[in-house]
C-alpha cells in the first residue's frame, strides 16, 4: 500500500512502469490474481473485473432466457420486471444507488494516511446510521407500494398492478443487504482486493436461477422475486462481509452522526441523493410509457440486459477498476498522470465499443433469436427485441466512456457538479422520450435513451475539461476517429447476414451470425490495418507486460 501508483501506470507521457512486472502472462500470475487477498494493479484489476462481470452477464444469460423461456414475454412478466421499481428508487434515494463509490475515496485517503481506526470508526457509523435509515423507508414503501404503483403504472389492469405489488414487497428487504453489501465491498476496492466484489453479481443471478427452477410450480413468477432475495444475502452481502473480516475490518454500532467520515460521505452522497442520473433513470423512465404495452416492458429489459453485457465489460469493469486509482492519483496531486490516465482510460474503451457495437447492430435479429427463442418466448417476440437491441446498441461507446468521466469526477471528490448535469439532463429528456414514444412506441424509447446518453456524456466531458481535471485536447481524436470510421465499413457485415433467409430456425441463425462475424472480423481488421490504427498494438502492449 505505501508504493505510489505512478509506479504501476503507464502515463501519456509513453514513460514505462519502473514496478517490475513479469514479461508475460503465466499461469502461475493467473492463480494468484484468484487469491482474495491478492492486491491487484490497475491492469490485473481491469482483466478480472473483465472477466468476473463476463461470467456474472453468462449466468445473467442464463437467467433471462429461462425467464424467457418458462414465462415468456407477457403482462405477468412486465409485472415481475417492472416490481424492481420501487426498490431501485429506494436504493437510489438513500444512497444515491452508489455508495461504495463515494465511501472509496475517504476509506482509501484514510488508509494512505495510516489512518486505519478512524477508517473503521466511519465504516461502523455509515453502515449503521445509514440502514436504520433504509429500514424505516423499507417499512414505509412496504405499506403504501399499490399506492405508489398506481400513480406510476397507470396503464397497468388491476390484476397486473395487484401482482406487481406483491412482488415488490418481496425485493425489498433485498435493498439492506444490496446496502451493507456496498460499503463492505468499497473496503475491499479501496485495499485494492477485487475478486470478491467481482464474484457478487454472479452468486445473485444463480440465486435467482435456482428460485425459478426449485420454486416456480408453487410459487409460479413469484420464485424468482424470493430467489433474488437470497442471492442479495449470498452475494452481495456475505462473500463480501467474509472477505472484509480477513483484512480485520470489524464493525461495532455506532449512531454517532458527529464522525468526520460520516459527515464527509454525507456530504458526498446528498448530490447522489437527491440528483437523477439518466444511468438510472433510463429504465425507470421506459417503464413508465410501456406500461400500456403487453409485453414490450419485458422485451425492452431483455433487450437492454443483453447490451448491458458489453457494457459492464467495457464499461462498468472498467470503470470500477479505475476508481481506485484514479482516487490515489488525485490525492497524490499527480493532477497530470490522472488526467493521461482518463483519457487513455476513455479511449480505449470507447474505440473497442464502436467495433463491438458494430458486430451487435449487424448480427441483432440472429443474435437475439438463437439467445431467447425457446419455450413461452416466440419468433415474434425476437423480431421485436431484435429491433430494441439494434438501437440500443447504437449508444455502446456513450454509455462505457460516462462510466468512467463520472468515476474521474468521483475520485477528484466531487459527486455535485456530474448529478447537477445529470438531473437537468433526464428532465430535459422527458418531453423526449414522451415525444419518440407517442409517434414510435416503445422503439422511440430507445433511440430517446441514445438521444439521452449522448448529452450525457458529452455534458461530462465538457464539464471535466472545463474545470480543468481532463483535457479534451488530450484526447487520441485521430485514432477514435479511425475506430468509428473503421466499424461503420464492419457494419456492412449486415448485408452477408442478407444471404441466410431468417425464418425462426435454429441453424438460420447460426448460418447468419458465422456469416456476419466472418465479414465483420475480416473488415475491422483490414480497416484497422489500412488506417494504420494504434488500436490493437496498445491493448497487446496493455495486455502484454
Amino acid at each position: 500500500m505505501g508504493k505510489t501508483l505512478s509506479s504501476q501506470v503507464c502515463v501519456q507521457s509513453g514513460k514505462m512502469a519502473t514496478t517490475p512486472v513479469p514479461s508475460r502472462f503465466s499461469f502461475s500470475s493467473a492463480l494468484r490474481w484468484l487469491r482474495p487477498s491478492h492486491e491487484h494493479t490497475p491492469l490485473s484489476a481491469t482483466l478480472l473485473l473483465m472477466t468476473a462481470v463476463m461470467l456474472s452477464r453468462v449466468v445473467g444469460f442464463l437467467r433471462e432466457t429461462y425467464i424467457s423461456n418458462t414465462f415468456g414475454a407477457d403482462p405477468q412478466t412486465d409485472a415481475f420486471f417492472a416490481a424492481f421499481t420501487i426498490p431501485d428508487w429506494l436504493n437510489y434515494l438513500v444512497a444515491g444507488g452508489t455508495v461504495s463509490i463515494t465511501f472509496i475515496s475517504i476509506f482509501t485517503r484514510y488508509v494512505s494516511e495510516k489512518r486505519e481506526a478512524e477508517a473503521q470508526k466511519a465504516f461502523s457509523v455509515i453502515i449503521t446510521v445509514m440502514t436504520a435509515v433504509l429500514g424505516v423507508g423499507i417499512v414505509l414503501t412496504e405499506i403504501f407500494t399499490p399506492q405508489i404503483l398506481h400513480h406510476y403504472l397507470h396503464s397497468f389492469k388491476p390484476e397486473q398492478l395487484a401482482l406487481c405489488s406483491y412482488l415488490t414487497r418481496i425485493l425489498l428487504p433485498a435493498q439492506v443487504f444490496f446496502y451493507v453489501g456496498g460499503v463492505v465491498s468499497a473496503v475491499l476496492l479501496s485495499r485494492r482486493l477485487f475478486l470478491l466484489p467481482a464474484l457478487g453479481g454472479i452468486f445473485y443471478n444463480v440465486f435467482i436461477i435456482l428460485g425459478g427452477v426449485l420454486l416456480h410450480r408453487q410459487l409460479g413468477i413469484a420464485s424468482l422475486a424470493f430467489g433474488a432475495v437470497a442471492g442479495a444475502v449470498m452475494g452481495p452481502f456475505l462473500i463480501n462481509v467474509i472477505g472484509a473480516r480477513r483484512t480485520g475490518m470489524s464493525y461495532r454500532p455506532s449512531f454517532e452522526i458527529s464522525n468526520p467520515g460520516f459527515r464527509e460521505w454525507v456530504w458526498l452522497s446528498i448530490p447522489l441523493m437527491l440528483g437523477v442520473s439518466l444511468v438510472s433513470a433510463d429504465e425507470w423512465i421506459m417503464r413508465y410509457f410501456a406500461a400500456g404495452l403487453a409485453g414490450d416492458i419485458s422485451r425492452l429489459n431483455f433487450a437492454k440486459k443483453l447490451f448491458l453485457v458489453p457494457i459492464a465489460v467495457l464499461g462498468q469493469a472498467s470503470g470500477q477498476a479505475s476508481l481506485p486509482f484514479f482516487a490515489r492519483l488525485f490525492g497524490e496531486k499527480k493532477l497530470r498522470e490522472f488526467a493521461a490516465s482518463v483519457n487513455n482510460s476513455v479511449y480505449r474503451v470507447a474505440a473497442a465499443s464502436l467495433l463491438a457495437s458494430s458486430w451487435m447492430m449487424a448480427a441483432s435479429l440472429p443474435f437475439v433469436d438463437l439467445v431467447f427463442r425457446r419455450g413461452k418466448f416466440t419468433w415474434a417476440d425476437s423480431q421485436q427485441t431484435a429491433v430494441f437491441f439494434f438501437w440500443f446498441a447504437l449508444s455502446l461507446a456513450l454509455w462505457s466512456a460516462q462510466a468512467l468521466y463520472a468515476r474521474a469526477f468521483y475520485a477528484a471528490g466531487n459527486t455535485l457538479t456530474p448529478m447537477v448535469a445529470g438531473t437537468i439532463i433526464t428532465a430535459a429528456s422527458l418531453p423526449i422520450y414522451a415525444a419518440l414514444f407517442h409517434s414510435h412506441l416503445a422503439v422511440g424509447l430507445t433511440i430517446a435513451s441514445d438521444l439521452g446518453i449522448a448529452a450525457h456524456t458529452v455534458a461530462l466531458a465538457v464539464l471535466l475539461n472545463r474545470k480543468r481535471l481532463v483535457r479534451l485536447s488530450d484526447m487520441n481524436w485521430l485514432e477514435l476517429g479511425k475506430a468509428l470510421f473503421v466499424s461503420l465499413i464492419a457494419a456492412a457485415s449486415y448485408l452477408a447476414g442478407k444471404a441466410v433467409h431468417l425464418d425462426g430456425s435454429r441453424l438460420a441463425d447460426v448460418k447468419a451470425l458465422v456469416l456476419i462475424s466472418f465479414t465483420w472480423a475480416a473488415a475491422a481488421f483490414a480497416g484497422l490495418w489500412v488506417t494504420r490504427s494504434q488500436l490493437l498494438s496498445q491493448l497487446r502492449r496493455r495486455v502484454g507486460p
